[in-house]
């Protein structure tokens, strides 16, 4: 008893804060790419429990990532609810002592911020109230730079919708949140890249953002001679094109109101008789202007026929149709669970259902054992599949990252060492 023992520690290629963290598709990937993820930041409690029961450090004690339930904005008298003082104190206590124990190992900030504010799906729709959300969310990036400028993380890995780019035109967020960066002394590059090209099963567009500091950059990352801007990659050499049926098609069948008994969130949402006749009358990847003319009559939705008639075009052609299982999967949403709002019927054409929120994540790229709380329950968990950030695109470009360093660290399955095992007390934040 009091003996002390020796236990082997394996040591992280990085040491990451992940804001904005979500359901934990950025997390999940930095892990995978050998980092150690000391935190993840989000004010939304509902995704705590998955956050935290699916993720686990693989080195050094390999403890789960703690889960912040802070929000990055200030405190004003126009908005009680922030707490970006008491965030900035939570990440000196965090970053500081790692920082002092492991001084050569970099950071990792990733800054994956909500990206309602950039889609132009329902902007005209929303209330004042939710306007006012969304107005407060878009300047979530902006808050977020002081917190780098006072921890200086080596690395930067941001993500978002391609939109995020248009909006404001050469002075809107992205644009000034690059140049914000460029002033605090980081090498910095953007794209839009798609996610299929990085071995996601899924076409999805994204802008991608990588800073690297300026005195720790190495000149082959560089896209220009000024070594003004990084170079992104636009897609992995090693990464092969994965389809549909690849990704979900040994995952046992079901028809529509069914769930399997062991396998957790594989269950598919009950459909009318009528929405399983126009699934039925589909083959995979059709249109869904074929519901006109089939065995059962018009299928069509008369909305639609309505909306098409005074725009004399064909609109919303993807709903209450099947994915193609030879190619990649469509976007995954936050909606993938309903075949009302998109491409999201099974391409078999003997399972007559929507795409179970299980087979929805493993086209985001989740693991397979990668489970989403509460189980039963099919609009939170497509809220978090499809808001995530697919684990594979995070952990390329950590990866990536990484070895633009010119100090690189050996990997952490070469480097290892040996120190004595030592109790940390809890962290107690305000």
């Amino acid at each position: 008893m009091g003996e002390e023992l020796d236990t082997e520690i394996r040591l992280p290629r990085f040491f990451a804060v992940d804001f904005f963290c979500g359901a934990g598709g950025t997390t999940c990937g930095l892990i995978q790419a050998e980092g150690y993820v000391v935190a993840g930041i989000d004010k939304n409690p509902e995704c705590r429990e998955t956050y935290v029961r699916n993720n686990r450090n693989r080195t050094l004690d390999c403890a789960a990532p703690l889960y912040l339930d802070r929000d990055v904005l200030p405190r004003t008298q126009d908005y009680p609810d922030g707490q970006h003082d008491c965030l900035l104190d939570d990440l000196a206590e965090l970053v500081g002592s790692r920082k002092r124990d492991y001084p050569d190992i970099p950071w990792l900030f990733a800054v994956c911020a909500p990206c309602q504010p950039f889609t132009r799906l329902s902007r005209g729709r929303l209330s004042a109230k939710r306007q006012e959300r969304r107005r407060r969310e878009a300047q979530l990036l902006r808050w977020v730079l002081p917190i780098i400028e006072r921890f200086r993380p080596e690395l930067l890995f941001c993500e978002n919708v391609p939109g995020i780019m248009r909006v404001g035109g050469p002075d809107g967020i992205w644009t000034t949140f690059e140049e914000q960066l460029r002033e605090l002394g980081y090498v910095v590059g953007s794209k839009v890249v798609c996610a299929s090209r990085f071995g996601v099963p899924q076409f999805r567009k994204r802008s991608i953002l990588l800073g690297v500091a300026q005195e720790r950059v190495r000149e082959e990352r560089f896209a220009d001679l000024s070594g003004s801007a990084l170079l992104v990659p636009e897609s992995d050499p090693d990464a092969p094109l994965i389809t549909v049926r690849e990704a979900i098609g040994h995952l046992p069948p079901l028809q529509a109101g069914e769930a399997h008994p062991e396998i957790p969130n594989h269950r598919a949402r009950a459909l009318s008789d009528l929405n399983k006749r126009r699934l039925m009358v589909l083959r995979p990847g059709e249109p869904n202007s074929r519901l006109e003319n089939t065995r059962f009559g018009d299928l069509s939705l008369p909305c639609h026929r309505k909306v098409n008639e005074r725009l004399k075009d064909r609109c919303f052609n993807d709903v209450y149709t099947r994915m193609r299982p030879d190619r990649p999967a469509p976007t995954i949403t936050t909606r993938c669970h309903s075949i009302s709002n998109g491409r999201f019927g099974h391409y078999d054409p003997r399972q007559v259902r929507g795409i179970t929120p299980r087979e929805a994540a493993l086209l985001q790229s989740f693991p397979e054992d990668y489970v989403f709380y509460p189980e039963h329950m099919f609009e939170p968990a497509a809220r978090m599949i499809g808001n995530a950030v697919p684990p594979k695109l995070a952990a390329f470009f950590a990866e990536y990252l990484v070895k633009s360093l010119k100090t690189e660290r050996p990997s952490a399955a070469e480097e290892r060492i040996r120190c004595r095992s030592t109790a940390r007390r809890p962290l107690i934040f305000c």
